[in-house]
């Protein structure tokens, strides 16, 4: 079996004697490892797709992806975004600031706006190059995330609690082009699809249950339909939403370094494959042994169950390479 073979059979709850997937979230650390700078990482498809498949040869990573930075969309609904070479590309200002604004968004053509289009160039790329047999995870951003991209986080959060309308107008739109920008990347060749809404770590359950679940539910239902599977990010501790994630339908869910996996199997239950979880900051600054008995440890606890090992989220650009090879040693 290949790669791809392998690990859809995984998903598709098919036993396979020892397998574990391995697949920590790499971008900056993927730029450097290609002699690249990140802003050549997030604004060029070739520079994205070489860094991801010399990082999966380097160190036998399961999949590719083409995470880069959650300003795709944003740039396609006409925001400015600035490339920095050693950081993460910034929005130079917030294009939505009234209701008025939400009624003139136009949802942008995803085959047509440069951003996008260069993150669906690299899934047809990936195909080229790796023939089909590696699954390639694309990406987009959830509605919240994607409505803080085009607001602001702090203007949108108060948004959440003081206009409903507003809210419920500009996430619809941010729904409309999630949904057109993941049938892109799956026509292109993407097996599963990510959803980072990084955001909704910071919200109270009954602010997620109000405005965010049902949007999760649809778009995963959507994506579904497609004949594609999904995959949630949401960076720090989601314990609190965890009851609200079981109903989603996920194929994966990322698990920061702050959520145990006990609380997680407990609420997702046996069909939904957990990925994390270990600190990226300890990734980074402990030795090969100690990642060693870390990897071991957490593999051992997870015998048995749905788990694919990870950091709990991005691996920092300053990580030893060893550090990341001792991990996929252990598995």
């Amino acid at each position: 079996m290949n790669k791809k073979e392998k690990f859809l059979s995984f998903l598709e709850n098919k036993t396979i004697d020892g397998y574990i997937p391995f697949q920590p979230i790499l971008m900056h650390f993927a730029a450097r490892l290609n002699g690249s700078t990140y802003g050549q990482f997030a604004s060029d498809y070739k520079g994205l797709v070489e860094s991801n498949i010399k990082a999966l040869n380097e160190f036998d990573l399961d999949w590719v992806e083409l995470i880069s930075d959650p300003y795709r969309e944003t740039s396609a609904f006409g925001a400015k975004i600035e490339y920095i070479p050693e950081g993460v590309p910034k929005c130079l200002a917030p294009i939505v600031k009234t209701i008025d604004d939400v009624h003139a968004l136009i949802n942008p053509d995803v085959c047509k706006a440069p951003r996008t289009l260069d993150r669906i160039k690299g899934a047809e790329l990936y195909q080229k190059l790796l023939n089909g047999t590696v699954p390639v995870f694309g990406w987009i951003e959830g509605p919240l995330a994607e409505a803080c991209d085009l607001v602001g986080v702090s203007d949108m959060l108060v948004m959440l609690m003081i206009d409903q309308d507003f809210s419920n107008l500009l996430m619809d739109k941010c729904m409309v082009t999630a949904k057109a920008f993941a049938r892109a990347q799956i026509n292109a060749g993407c097996d599963v699809m990510g959803i980072g809404d990084a955001i909704c770590s910071q919200i109270e359950t009954d602010l997620y249950d109000r405005f965010v679940k049902e949007r999760h539910k649809e778009l995963v239902s959507y994506i579904h339909s497609l004949g594609c599977k999904v995959k949630m990010h949401i960076c720090g501790n989601i314990t609190h939403l965890l009851p609200s994630l079981k109903d989603l339908g996920l194929d994966i869910l990322d698990l920061d370094w702050q959520i145990s996996f006990e609380d997680a199997h407990k609420h997702m239950g046996p069909n939904v494959a957990l990925c994390g979880n270990i600190n990226p900051v300890i990734i980074q600054d402990s030795s090969t042994e100690q990642i060693s008995l870390l990897t071991s440890s957490l593999i051992e606890s997870q015998k048995g169950k749905k788990f694919i090992l990870s950091g709990g989220c991005e691996i920092t650009v300053l990580t030893p390479h060893q550090n990341i090879k001792a991990m996929r040693m252990v598995c």
